[in-house]
This record gives structure tokens, sequence and C-alpha cells, in this order.
């Protein structure tokens, strides 16, 4: 545990001099990164979406890609396509850059439908299929998309079956007076992200992932999880409540938060912690138009969590 530690520590202090005074995103980031799960970033432009992925990506000894999603994009420019070499008769597959291990997809709902579900399969299965052969992708594999709620114009929403391939749903925000202020100051030699070296390997976050497994979630615990997500389904103002597949992956992040915050066990705070972040983007609002179902389904979450019994 000490050694896994250390690692988090080095890795969470890397990252934050991306990212200033967003200790707890920082946080949520790294934690959805060792539970092997994606990360989606949705907010206002300029409040360090980039700078987090990028920050992630440097601190990694690893390949990182940058994919700029536009409306023209197809789902060959993302997973790749083969190619006809008339010297030799045969195609040859040519590898589109999902082939990497930090992949920040940038403005994800600039992209149609049809692309973005090439990347978000990829996602879940871990592999691509190109004229009827399969490709395996790198591991670790991490994808941190960004999107902007607040531009409707010319843009793509995700819909909800494809929001649930990402493990969590986070915003920025805006910083402090004195937090924007240092920024002012750290930006004056240049991006602080560009002078970043890396601080852990492959090697080091394939551990941490295994290690992350291993935390022990109690039945209780699972109990608990179980509750919140059962009243989700049965809640009144929601049309769709949280899948199985929701309450899988709020038990995978919450076990690598408690390997994050040094515990080798889950307590119920940790499903606290997540639950708005992991659950409320799986969950549809009845009557509530789709700009509004963000915060709509925040809250909705928070009532459940507080009528639902927590274990002792």
């Amino acid at each position: 545990m000490t050694q896994s530690a250390n690692l988090i520590e080095k890795l969470e202090t890397n990252v934050s001099r991306a990212l200033m005074g967003k200790q707890d995103v920082v946080r949520m980031a790294i934690v959805t990164l060792i539970a092997e799960g994606h990360l989606l970033i949705e907010d206002a432009p300029g409040v360090g979406k980039t700078s987090l992925a990028k920050g992630i990506a440097h601190s990694l000894d690893c390949e990182f890609t940058r994919l700029q999603c536009t409306p023209d994009m197809l789902p060959s420019d993302i997973v790749g396509s083969s190619v006809f070499l008339p010297n030799r008769g045969e195609f040859e597959f040519r590898q589109g850059p999902i082939f990497t291990n930090v992949l920040l997809a940038d403005e994800i709902n600039r992209t149609t439908p049809r692309t973005q579900s090439a990347l978000l399969e990829a996602m879940m299965e871990r592999q691509v299929t190109v004229d009827g052969h399969t490709y395996p992708l790198a591991r670790p594999f991490f994808v941190l998309a960004t999107q902007n709620p607040f531009e409707f114009e010319g843009t793509y929403p995700l819909p909800e079956n494809q929001l649930d391939r990402f493990m969590l749903r986070l915003e920025v925000g805006y910083p402090d007076r004195q937090v924007e202020r240092d920024v002012l100051s750290a930006h004056q030699e240049g991006q602080p992200v560009d002078r970043l070296s890396a601080v852990l390997s492959t090697d080091d976050l394939e551990r941490l992932q295994s290690s992350s497994r291993e935390v022990t979630i109690d039945d209780s615990i699972k109990d608990y999880i179980l509750d919140i997500v059962h009243a989700t389904r049965s809640h009144e103002e929601l049309a769709l409540g949280v899948s199985t597949r929701g309450a899988i992956t709020l038990s995978r992040a919450v076990q690598s938060l408690a390997l994050v915050e040094g515990r080798n066990y889950v307590i119920p705070d940790d499903v606290k912690r997540l639950a708005v972040p992991v659950l409320a983007h799986r969950v549809v609002c009845r009557g509530i138009i789709r700009e509004g179902q963000r915060e709509r389904a925040k809250t909705i979450i928070r009532q459940v969590l507080d009528t639902t019994r927590v274990p002792s």
C-alpha cells in the first residue's frame, strides 16, 4: 500500500501543476484512470479541460494522441482503414489514432453520431474490427473526452447509451481569484503542462490498476450500492434508472477511490462521493428537455443518497 500511495502522490502532484487549484478534479481523473474507466469532462471553454488531459498524458511514460473532433470526421479517421497495396496485391491495415495509451478526444460532441459510435465502441470493447479483422488496443488505454454543454450550434450531444461508456462525468469550474492569479504567473513562461515530465511508467500504472481490484468491498457496501441503484429505478421523476453496468462501474470506481485515499477497503463515504459523477449521466429524467437533464439528474441522485440507509 505504501508503494501505491507514493506512486499516486507523485502522479497527483505532477498533474496538479497542469490544472492548478482543482485538487478534487485531478483526484477524480486519477481515480478513473486507475479504475480502467474513461472520463468525460463537460464544461465551458477555457477552464482547463485540455490541460488536465495533457497533464495526465505527460505524467505517464506512454503514448499520447490528441484528436480534435470535427463534423466531417469519419470513423476511419479514428480507428484506421485498410489500404490496397498494388505491388503486393493485398490490403494492409493502417492504424488510426485510437491505437494509443492516452487519447484526448477534444470536443467530442462536434463529431457525428456515427463517428462517436466508432470511438465509444472501441472504448467499451478495447478493440476495433475493420473488414472482418479484430485488432486489440494498447494497454493501458484511457480516453479523456471533452465537450462544451453551452454551445449547441453544430454539435451532436452524446445520447444516454453512449454517455454510459464513461465511468465519470466531471465539471472543472472556474478557479478562485488567488488561484487564477497564480495561473497567470505560471503562464508567463509558457504552458506549464509542456514543462511536465513523466513520473510513472505504464508498468507502474498497471500495478496500480491491479491493486485497485484487490481493495476490499464489504457485502454491506455492495448492498448500499444496490439500494441506491434500485431507488433510481423506482423514482417517480426518472424515466430510466441506473443499469446493472452502472452498479458495476460504481463498485469499481469506489475501489479505486479507496486506493487513492490510501486505504485497502471501501467505506460508505466513498460511495457518497462518487455517486453523482458516476450515476447522474446514466439516468433519464421525465418531462425535462435535454439541456435541463444534467442538473436535475444530479439533484435526484443527491436526494436518493439522503433517503438511502447508510451501512454502519
